[in-house]
């Protein structure tokens, strides 16, 4: 039988050995990817530019409005207050800065040394309030100075260059005038130590320096070094307000603080 003779051709395509291949990318998407990456980082200079500018603006409203930012800065080696009259008070004002702080260092040293006095005493054998006492008047005394009547002297004179006088400095003068009387006043009688108002023992006074001298020579001296710092910070006190109102009075705050009480006065009472 004559037999057919059938090619069969092998449709498959050939792969050669390392030959590359290319797939085609979708460029329209790639595109998309860039453009949006573009976007993301135009909003976030857009983001930061805004963030800078509202930081200045904030930092701009602050310094017009008188408000800093006090950094705590002495003592150096642990600092727990804000000080820095060299850079921020004007020359002029800064003896007399220097002095109304050395009253406040004065004033720390003088309740510190008045409960070691006391300590004394009550190892000595007298009564332990007179300890409690001294620890109570030192607790309310150091704190009350600084916040009662430094910090608002230092506040005013200091935004006082910055800005125009305003009811805000007016009231930090006024807050200074009646925390330094106080603290005046104490340091007065706690260098007479009258019986009437401090318990014996209890204040380092020249009243119970004389009165302890008789009992015990020892423990008297120790009470009469304690006046002597108490009569000295009250003599240096008296220079300071007397210094501070000058610049007060004769820089024309004192009558436009009462033009300003005035005028809150009469917008009160309408």
């Amino acid at each position: 039988m004559p037999v057919n003779n059938v090619t069969v051709s092998d449709s498959r395509p050939s792969y050669q050995s390392g030959a590359t291949i290319d797939i085609p990318l979708d460029t329209h998407s790639t595109k998309n990817v860039k453009a949006k990456e573009k976007e993301l980082k135009e909003k976030e200079a857009e983001l930061k530019r805004r963030e800078q500018g509202g930081v200045e603006r904030r930092e701009e409203a602050i310094e017009r409005s008188g408000i800093v930012i006090e950094e705590k800065n002495w003592p150096p080696f642990c600092p727990i207050i804000h000080n820095d009259i060299a850079n921020e008070i004007p020359t002029h004002l800064q003896p007399t800065i220097y002095v109304a702080f050395a009253t406040l260092i004065d004033l720390v040293i003088c309740l510190l040394y008045n409960i070691a006095a006391a300590t004394t005493a009550w190892i000595k054998g007298y009564c332990l309030i007179i300890w409690l006492l001294a620890v109570i008047y030192t607790l309310t005394g150091i704190p009350g100075g600084f916040y009662l009547w430094y910090s608002p002297l230092y506040k005013a004179v200091r935004c006082n260059v910055r800005i125009p006088f305003t009811g805000l400095t007016a009231l930090r003068f006024g807050s200074f005038f009646l925390g330094y009387s106080f603290h005046i006043l104490f340091c007065v009688l706690a260098a007479i130590a009258p019986g009437f108002f401090f318990r014996e023992g209890s204040i380092t006074g020249i009243l119970t320096a004389l009165d302890l001298f008789t009992q015990n020579r020892a423990l008297g001296i120790i009470y009469f070094v304690g006046f002597g710092l108490f009569l000295c910070e009250s003599l240096v006190s008296i220079w300071v307000i007397q210094q501070v109102f000058k610049y007060f009075r004769g820089s024309g705050k004192g009558a436009e603080m009462k033009r300003e009480a005035a005028r809150r006065t009469m917008m009160s009472a309408l």
